[in-house]
């Protein structure tokens, strides 16, 4: 079914906020801080697949994501809906659903074997497609999947994620630059206000926390 009632986008950053804290998606750890996939450092910990656990958390975010990028794409700018292996598969069919669309997904190489396919589905020529992600830290992984979609001669030039990292300040420019706009519900900044305001951690690892996402190379150089 196709969501009809919209809220602000503020509204929908702090309740997702809210939700990710109350199911433990989120963790701050300033003693010892987590490995990031880069390899660096960092105090802050984001787990967008377990909202699927949670059936009221998955489907309210899921309303949330399918009208925000109903409102700032269009209201008919696509015609099928990419899901990214792994974590933004369940997320890509929940929208698809919403959006009473075709879901595809799209793997991040292709298999080795059979057809060797990178995309899953029936994905055809000319089709616009809507790449549906959990997160985005730089916004690097997703410029792999759109490169996949294109392949096809169907065009992506969106991507929607729950989350969004909104601290490494060439994210946007990098998506931008390959003709890819970013659609998101939340970020740290909402996850700390909301964090501070619950006081779901110590007020020492929350000051910790914000002085990493004021600067986090230089808190990641301190801290390597």
């Amino acid at each position: 079914m196709i969501p009809t009632s919209h809220t602000d986008h503020k509204t929908m950053a702090r309740l997702t906020a809210k939700m990710l804290l109350d199911i433990k998606a989120v963790d701050f750890n300033t003693k010892e801080p987590f490995t990031l996939s880069s390899g660096l450092k960092s105090p802050t910990y984001v787990d967008c697949r377990k909202p699927i656990s949670f059936p009221a958390v998955r489907s309210t975010m899921m309303d949330f994501l399918t009208t925000k990028v109903m409102a700032d794409a269009g209201f008919d700018a696509f015609d099928n809906i990419a899901g990214g292996e792994t974590a933004g598969m369940p997320f890509g069919a929940l929208v698809a659903e919403r959006m009473a669309l075709p879901m595809t997904y799209v793997r991040k190489k292709p298999k080795g074997y059979g057809r060797n396919a990178r995309i899953e589905g029936v994905m055809t020529e000319g089709q616009r497609v809507l790449l549906v992600e959990d997160l985005t830290t730089d916004g690097g992984s997703k410029l792999n999947f759109v490169d996949a979609i294109r392949e096809t001669g169907a065009t992506c030039n969106h991507t929607a994620v729950i989350f969004y990292y909104d601290i490494f300040k060439e994210t946007e420019k990098t998506l931008g630059d390959h003709g890819v706009q970013l659609h998101y519900l939340c970020t740290w900044w909402d996850v700390l206000e909301v964090a501070k305001e619950t006081k779901a951690f110590d007020d020492e690892t929350l000051v910790e926390v914000e002085a990493f996402l004021n600067d986090p190379r230089a808190w990641q150089a301190a801290n390597s």
